[in-house]
């Protein structure tokens, strides 16, 4: 399906909350000028548009087709967890028959703790667990558009119904609270919100999320939440391009406004935006269903990024206003960077690999209000400067340092040294020139950096060992005297979307040896003094992964997703992660 000529003006003016009828001056503005109009001949005719009136579900039909539903369709009561679903597996809990196992028990680490207003909790995101995507005025996002183009998702998954949170949010929050869970960590769709990125705000929507941050408060979680966690209104997508265009900053910030007014009562801990590595790095989006823009695809990631700090520095600033009390950051992301080898050319490879992922956001927010050397070098010769208003209000923008920080990996020098691939922008490893590897040196054993996640996540690998030294970089180079903060880290198990036994799927001992071992080594850093105020483990529950759908699982809970109620259960996994907090949280 092919996006029309027409929608970018059509869209803008519903959003502005203008009428579609008799717009012929605006369109007369949006045609190039080899246009003629008025009967003469013309130059482009695929630059003719009509106008029409557009709303919600007319953008529902014309842009993305139909979409599923879920069986369930109002909001689902809580019911209590039985007590048979909180017994832990062993070796964590013995029950008394029956008996004979033997397990070399740890000792309690007496050095070791979390101090009691430690907050440990659970993340998601609303456009990998709500579902409902059309229920009650939400817009679509360009996720929902990407979910119809043919190969790019695993299996040709859509988030239609996905763990259908939208109306189970309740009994999602109940069985989190069932096992002491002190904070949940979710997102708004800014579509729900806004249906249209900007212009007028869909009140159930609001209704709704003012009933999920009321629920937490009922079960005494706190409640976290995050503006925008990828899922970019279609609209404003089609209209001037999204995040590559700062028309996006003036959206954004009007959409903080509504969100800090309507829910900053009763939430203290807000995230601007989720890993603007990653979703910067999407663009350009599929050519195929998205609009052409003219900035080159190598510059539009840089585009992106350039506007997430505008917008993020400025919606800091306007939260601090509205909620003085408020703690207020954006979720940085990547994994700890090892030199491959201790030559010289590895630990340059390894600094720009900083700078291009971690530094890119973290440089102006934390050190300068600009990007550091390696990435100015690149970006000054398409990007504007920032002005000297703009960086003084993005140094500064943020009260903790909060990273999703899932792994570790080896980086060294391209093949050719880093200065050929510098003059080579042609080179896939341009502009970082640093090269990666999950395994060590040869002169090491090549052995793996740790045991491999599910394929699906090549990325990921049980690096845990290399946490304390991940936690101490990020406190010394960007956080200082603000605390840090673990806003995401779990397990891919390796094969789960395959498994067909119930007590198979729930026994999950890769991702149990992966919180393990997570916390403890958080526990070392905190003893070493690294300054942590809390942590969110990834995910509370199996949901849509992206592109790769329901093929890969990174949940703590399992959800049958064949079954029309989508019933949750427990994975052994949820208790190691609760069970650090059980033995090392002072009371």
């Amino acid at each position: 399906m092919a996006f029309l000529s027409i929608i970018s003006l059509v869209l803008a003016a519903v959003a502005a909350g203008e009428p579609l009828l008799g717009k012929r001056q605006a369109l007369n503005q949006s045609i190039p000028a080899t246009t003629t109009l008025n009967g003469s001949a013309t130059i482009n005719p695929t630059a003719f548009a009509m106008p029409f009136v557009l709303n919600v579900e007319d953008m529902w039909d014309l842009l993305i087709g139909p979409v599923s539903s879920a069986s369930i369709t109002t909001t689902v009561s809580a019911t209590p967890v039985p007590s048979s679903s909180l017994i832990p597996p062993p070796p964590l809990y013995y029950s008394p028959f029956p008996t004979g196992q033997q397990y070399p028990m740890e000792s309690k680490n007496e050095s070791w703790s979390f101090p009691k207003d430690f907050w440990w909790g659970v993340a998601g995101a609303a456009f990998q667990i709500e579902g409902a995507v059309k229920a009650e005025g939400r817009g679509p996002s360009v996720w929902d558009a990407l979910g119809r183009v043919t190969g790019f998702e695993s299996n040709n998954y859509t988030a239609d119904i996905t763990n259908n949170n939208y109306y189970m949010y309740k009994q999602d929050i109940a069985r989190i609270a069932a096992l002491s869970v002190k904070a949940y960590s979710f997102s708004i769709s800014w579509s729900r919100i806004m249906p249209f990125g900007s212009g007028p705000v869909n009140e159930e929507a609001i209704a709704h999320y003012n009933d999920v941050i009321n629920t937490c408060l009922e079960y005494g979680v706190i409640p976290m939440a995050t503006l925008y966690h990828w899922d970019t209104p279609l609209a404003i997508q089609d209209t001037y391009g999204g995040w590559l265009s700062e028309n996006i900053v003036n959206d954004f910030v009007e959409y903080a406004r509504v969100a800090f007014g309507r829910f900053g009562d009763r939430v203290q801990y807000w995230f601007t935006v989720n890993e603007p590595i990653v979703f910067c790095d999407q663009y350009p989006l599929p050519a195929q269903y998205f609009k052409n823009f003219t900035i080159p695809y190598q510059h539009q990631p840089y585009y992106c990024g350039q506007n997430v700090l505008l917008a993020h520095s400025q919606a800091y600033g306007l939260g601090k206003q509205m909620m003085p009390n408020s703690t207020i950051s954006y979720k940085n992301n990547g994994g700890y960077k090892v030199p491959l080898t201790n030559s010289t050319a590895d630990a340059q490879a390894v600094q720009r690999a900083w700078d291009f992922n971690e530094g890119w956001f973290s440089d102006p927010i934390f050190l300068t209000g600009d990007y550091n050397d390696n990435v100015k070098t690149y970006v000054s010769t398409f990007l504007r400067p920032f002005t000297t208003a703009e960086k003084q209000t993005i140094l500064g923008s943020a009260d903790i340092y909060a990273h999703d920080a899932y792994t570790a990996q080896f980086y060294f020098a391209p093949d050719a040294g880093i200065e050929a691939c510098l003059a080579d922008t042609t080179n896939p490893l341009y502009p970082a020139c640093a090269n990666t590897s999950y395994t060590y040196s040869a002169a090491d054993g090549n052995w793996l950096i740790g045991a491999a996640a599910d394929p699906l996540a090549p990325w990921l690998h049980k690096a845990t060992d290399w946490l304390p030294a991940f936690l101490h970089y990020l406190a010394d180079t960007w956080a200082g005297d603000k605390p840090l903060a673990v806003t995401e880290f779990g397990f891919a198990e390796p094969f789960e979307a395959d498994k067909t036994l119930l007590p198979d799927i729930l026994f999950d001992p890769v991702r149990s040896s992966y919180f393990h071992d997570y916390m403890r080594a958080m526990l070392v850093a905190m003893s070493e003094g690294v300054n942590i105020a809390g942590c969110l483990a990834w995910s509370f529950y199996d949901n849509f992964e992206w592109a790769s759908g329901f093929s890969v699982r990174f949940g703590m809970q399992y959800v049958n997703f064949t079954e029309d109620t989508l019933p949750r259960y427990y994975k052994a996994s949820f208790f190691e992660y609760k069970s650090a907090f059980d033995i090392y949280q002072e009371k």
